[in-house]
């Protein structure tokens, strides 16, 4: 179904969530049509704060409103869902638009497998009445689903369209891009010349593909799948029980924004052997290349103000490579922000070993009993 008319039939003017390759098309559509404008869209750091957002809109205006998310994000979105949106709280009625990964049999990647399989049950659970979109939807179909719907909004009930791969397409293609020159995947190079031995953590997504690709030994790093946000917390609780070892954390921009409380945690924990690497392109660009806040922000000034004992931000490789050698040896928490460009190679591929045997490699590599 063409995205303008499923927006049509949606009806609705306000648009808030966290983009997700399998809704492409509807992203592209919402930030084509709406630019920025946060009136009408705005890409949230977290589903859950999409979901507040959304909440303040009715409020406001007594209008239905959109959230968009990857089924990933439904973990995110279950606390503000029960306890603030649902019927017997508040009765705040939203529109979700949730993208199905890993539908049970439709291939997918290991960290959307389950998540697939509990898609439709977390929706039963949180009381959110959906509708399965498919390529053969009809208008006709999407009408009285709608009319379902809106019966529902006005009982203070939310609902959700639950968006199967291809089902929604757009005629335009949109291309991010920044002004930065330095790639991700030449970055993670130094790190890794850097690092040397170091065990590494790595975010989900193209940076943890990259670094697969670039290191010969996979055994010292662990290849965060999924748990998008997380793989700060990761790298903290191991640095914390290795204290003898420099432990080192790959993050995406959108990643870090996603819980950046992380920050705060890392930053007053008072571990010294540490070293959080942001790559900032202000991109979500393992899902299609959207915008993040992390675009207009100073990471590395934030992660001072939590409490990082080293803190900086650089945008060549050779100031990255003086920053890498600092950090080396630094006894504190240290962060270092890098800008880099939006794209990665087409050719990029994907880890060949399964999460399972990624974690049992990287404990036997700490030597964990």
């Amino acid at each position: 179904m063409d995205v303008k008319t499923f927006a049509d039939i949606l009806g609705c003017d306000f648009y808030v969530g966290v983009p997700d390759s399998q809704l492409k098309p509807f992203c592209d559509y919402i930030i084509d049509t709406y630019g920025n404008a946060p009136a009408h869209h705005l890409i949230a750091a977290n589903e859950g704060n999409a979901v507040g957002l959304a909440a303040g809109y009715h409020l406001a205006t007594n209008k239905i409103p959109v959230v968009y998310l990857q089924n990933s994000g439904e973990g995110n979105i279950i606390n503000p869902a029960a306890s603030l949106t649902n019927k017997a709280v508040y009765a705040i009625p939203i529109m979700y638009v949730i993208g199905w990964r890993g539908e049970p049999g439709v291939h997918d990647e290991p960290q959307h497998a389950f998540q697939g399989e509990i898609t439709i049950e977390l929706l039963d659970v949180m009381d959110i009445n959906y509708f399965v979109l498919e390529r053969e939807t009809t208008e006709d179909e999407l009408i009285r689903a709608m009319k379902n719907f809106r019966a529902e909004f006005e009982r203070g009930n939310s609902c959700a369209m639950v968006v199967r791969k291809g089902a929604l397409t757009y005629d335009k293609k949109l291309s991010y891009q920044n002004e930065n020159t330095l790639t991700r995947e030449e970055a993670i190079r130094h790190i890794i010349e850097a690092s040397g031995d170091d065990p590494i953590v790595s975010t989900t997504g193209k940076a943890s593909r990259e670094l697969f690709e670039l290191r010969a030994d996979h055994s010292h790093d662990f290849l965060t799948v999924g748990s998008m946000g997380h793989a700060s917390s990761i790298a903290l609780g191991i640095a914390l029980q290795k204290p003898d070892k420099k432990i080192w954390c790959i993050d995406g921009d959108g990643a870090a924004i996603m819980h950046m409380g992380a920050l705060a945690v890392i930053g007053t924990s008072g571990v010294k052997n540490l070293i959080h690497v942001v790559i900032n392109n202000g991109a979500h660009e393992s899902v299609g290349g959207f915008p993040t806040a992390a675009a207009k922000l100073n990471l590395a000034s934030t992660a001072r103000t939590c409490g990082y004992a080293r803190t900086a931000t650089v945008d060549n490789s050779d100031d990255l490579d003086r920053e890498l050698k600092n950090v080396k040896h630094f006894d504190g928490a240290a962060f270092i922000e890098i800008k880099c460009a939006v794209g990665a190679r087409k050719d990029l591929g994907r880890p060949t070993t399964t999460p399972i045997d990624n974690k049992m490699n990287f404990m036997r590599q700490l030597k964990v009993k």
